[in-house]
């Protein structure tokens, strides 16, 4: 049963990230279950987890539905991405990140500026989003992940990278650019520094765009 419940969430994860389940929608466990080829009860499971994660929302004898996020919401998020972001980004530089995680990083880097040329959006926010938590997790401070699973996953649900144009993409790649050096220089004060940008420059264009 376990197995089935991961399948179930990575599946859901999946459609909701790549916007094949719409903001907004409703998740029928009978239907997902028929559709998965599994039994209600890992659905079920799996749409609990995504209610912890912020993806979902579920209501209480009215089934499930994926999360739609308001233009306060998004302010909310990124502030606090805003918070706790740039103390992550500093804490690993001051902790010093081994070699072997730049040259992760660096690889992740040059993946996302790939996706991004072919326009494959879906592979871009995945790549960013294993970036920004490998960050999190050299950072070491074990309560962040935690602490950010649903507000860094949260604006990816809203196709964040389909909403750029190619200024702010090209922006975007060259923060993580500068946060790989910012890293493997040591130096906290400009990791926090371009984190910090990165994240204020995302939420400008994002809310925004989410304005108009």
């Amino acid at each position: 049963m376990a197995r089935a419940a991961e399948v179930a969430y990575a599946e859901l994860r999946r459609m909701i990230l790549s916007g094949d389940a719409a903001a907004g929608s409703r998740l029928g466990e009978a239907e997902l279950a028929e559709a998965l080829g599994l039994s209600r009860t890992p659905v079920r499971e799996a749409l609990q987890r995504l209610d912890a994660d912020g993806l979902v929302e579920v209501l209480p004898h009215r089934g499930a539905r994926v999360v739609r996020w308001t233009t306060t919401d998004l302010a909310e998020i990124f502030e606090l991405r805003g918070l706790l972001e740039p103390y992550a980004a500093a804490r690993a530089a001051r902790r010093g990140v081994p070699a072997e995680a730049v040259a992760e990083l660096e690889a992740c880097c040059a993946q996302m500026e790939q996706a991004a040329a072919a326009r494959d959006f879906q592979h871009v926010a995945e790549l960013n989003d294993r970036f920004h938590g490998r960050v999190i997790d050299l950072s070491g401070n074990r309560r962040l992940p935690a602490l950010l699973t649903s507000v860094v996953h949260a604006p990816l649900v809203l196709g964040t990278f389909r909403r750029y144009d190619a200024a702010a993409l090209e922006r975007s790649m060259h923060h993580h650019r500068e946060l790989v050096a910012a890293l493997r220089a040591g130096d906290p004060a400009w990791a926090e520094a371009v984190m910090r940008s990165h994240i204020r420059a995302a939420a400008d264009h994002l809310i925004d765009s989410d304005r108009k």
